[in-house]
C-alpha cells in the first residue's frame, strides 16, 4: 500500500489508489439479466484501499449513487487535486476506517467509468453498444458485484454501505445474498421510487432524448447530446438540494451584476450554478448511461420483487445487522421511506438501528462531511467487526 498523504483537513488520505478491472461472463457463459437478456463478457472497474485481513473478515463494499464511480477515496497521483467522491468518509481513522477495514468500490454495470455499459465496445460489432445494450436492473448490478466479491475470495462481507441508488443496492444485497452480508448501512434511500422520483427521472431522460445529437443513442462517432445531458443534470441537482439549502447558498442573489439583464442570461446565482453543474457533468458522464441507471432505479421495487407486495415478506430472508440513516431535508427520499424499511426489518426480528440526521442540504447530505454521520458509521462498523471476530456465527 502506498504511504499515506495528507489531502484534506478531515484526516489522512488513503493515498495513491489504482483503478482495477475484473472481466467475467465470457461467452458462452454470459451473465443472465433479469430481463432475460444475456450479457458478456462483463467488465467491472473497481478500486480497493486498506488491507484484507488473513481471515478475510473485514471487507466493506461501498456502493455508489447515480453519478458516482469506483473512485471512492484517495488520489490517482500525488498531484491530483480532487480525491474520490467519499474521501471524507473512507480512510485511516475515518468513518470507514481503512486501518481496520478493507474497502472495495466498483462502478456499476451500465455505467461509463470503466465498467461495461452502453458506451462500451460490443464484441460482435466492434462499435459501442448504444441502445443495443440491454436494460439492466439494480439486481443485475448486485449480481455483477457478487461475481467480483467471489473473484476476490471473500466469503462474507463485513458490511455493504451505500446511499441513494447505492442504498438500493445495499438492500438488494441483504435479501439476494443474505448469507454473504454480516451488516448493512443504507443511507438516504428507499425500497422503491415514488411517483415523484420517477417523474423527475423521466423529465431528465426526455431532455436527453430530445437533444438532436442523441440520435437514438448512436452518437459516439459525432457530437454528444451535451445540451440534453446538461439539462438532465440540472434537473437532478434541484432534487438533490432542499429549499433551505438553496436559500442559504443562493437566495435571490444576482450573479456578477447589480441589476437584471432583461434577457435570458443567467441573472441569478442559482441559474449560473445549475448551468455550471450541467456543463461539468457532460465532460465526465455518458448520456446513455444516465438513461440506463435512472431506469434501473425506477424499476427497482424490493416490496414487489422480493415480497409479493409485502415489505415485511421482502426482508424475510435478510440476516444482516442494519444501520438505516435518513436526513431531515431530503425530499427526494424522505424520512418516512427509511422508517418503512426499519419497520419491516423490526417485524422480521432483525437488529436495526435508525437515525434521522438534522441537515439542511437535502438528499446530497450523505455526500457532505458530517461528524455525526462519520461517527455513526464508525461506531457501527467497530461493533460489527468486534462481534464477527468474537462470535463468527452470531451474525
Amino acid at each position: 500500500m502506498s504511504e499515506y498523504i495528507e489531502h484534506d483537513k478531515n484526516g489522512a488520505s488513503v493515498g495513491i489508489v489504482q483503478k482495477r478491472f475484473f472481466t467475467f461472463a465470457h461467452p458462452p457463459e454470459r451473465l443472465r439479466l433479469e430481463s432475460g437478456a444475456q450479457l458478456g463478457p462483463v467488465t467491472l472497474a473497481y478500486e480497493t484501499c486498506g488491507r484484507l485481513s488473513p481471515e478475510r473478515d473485514n471487507a466493506v463494499l461501498v456502493l455508489h449513487a447515480l453519478s458516482g464511480d469506483s473512485h471512492v477515496a484517495g488520489v490517482y497521483t500525488a498531484e491530483d487535486e480532487k480525491p474520490g467522491w467519499w474521501d471524507f468518509m473512507v480512510g485511516p481513522g475515518k468513518g470507514i476506517d481503512t486501518e481496520r477495514c478493507f474497502v472495495i468500490c466498483s462502478n456499476v454495470i451500465g455505467g461509463c467509468a470503466g465498467s461495461t455499459g452502453p458506451s462500451s465496445i460490443r464484441p460482435e460489432t466492434g462499435r459501442p453498444y448504444g441502445l443495443d445494450f440491454p436494460v439492466v436492473t439494480i439486481g443485475d448490478m448486485v449480481a455483477a458485484q457478487k461475481a467480483l466479491i467471489d473473484h476476490l475470495g471473500i466469503r462474507r462481507l463485513l458490511c455493504v454501505v451505500g446511499g441513494s441508488i447505492g442504498g438500493m443496492q445495499v438492500l438488494e444485497w441483504t435479501v439476494r445474498y443474505p448469507e454473504r452480508v454480516a451488516s448493512a448501512v443504507a443511507l438516504a434511500t428507499t425500497m422503491r421510487h415514488s411517483a415523484l422520483a420517477i417523474a423527475f427521472n423521466e423529465v431528465a431522460r426526455q431532455a436527453i432524448m430530445a437533444d438532436p445529437h442523441w440520435n437514438r443513442g448512436d452518437y459516439y462517432d459525432g457530437p454528444k447530446p451535451a445540451t440534453g445531458l446538461a439539462v438532465a443534470r440540472m434537473i437532478g441537482h434541484i432534487t438533490y438540494l432542499s429549499d433551505e439549502a438553496m436559500r442559504l447558498k443562493f437566495g435571490r442573489r444576482l450573479q456578477d451584476k447589480s441589476d437584471f439583464s432583461f434577457n435570458f442570461d443567467a441573472d441569478f446565482q442559482v441559474e449560473s450554478y445549475l448551468r455550471y453543474q450541467g456543463r461539468k457533468f457532460v465532460d465526465r458522464f455518458d448520456a446513455n448511461s444516465f438513461l440506463y441507471i435512472t431506469k434501473a432505479a425506477d424499476y427497482y421495487d424490493l416490496i414487489l420483487q422480493h415480497g409479493a407486495g409485502s415489505a415485511v415478506r421482502a426482508f424475510a430472508k435478510a440476516r444482516a445487522r442494519f444501520l438505516v440513516i435518513s436526513f431531515t431535508s431530503d425530499w427526494l427520499y424522505p424520512t418516512y421511506q427509511s422508517r418503512e424499511i426499519v419497520k419491516a426489518l423490526k417485524k422480521n426480528g432483525r437488529d436495526v438501528s435508525f437515525c434521522e440526521i438534522e441537515a439542511d442540504w437535502g438528499h446530497d447530505a450523505f455526500l457532505l462531511p458530517n461528524p455525526r454521520l462519520s461517527a455513526l458509521i464508525h461506531g457501527f462498523l467497530e461493533r460489527v467487526l468486534r462481534e464477527v471476530r468474537t462470535s463468527p456465527d452470531a451474525l
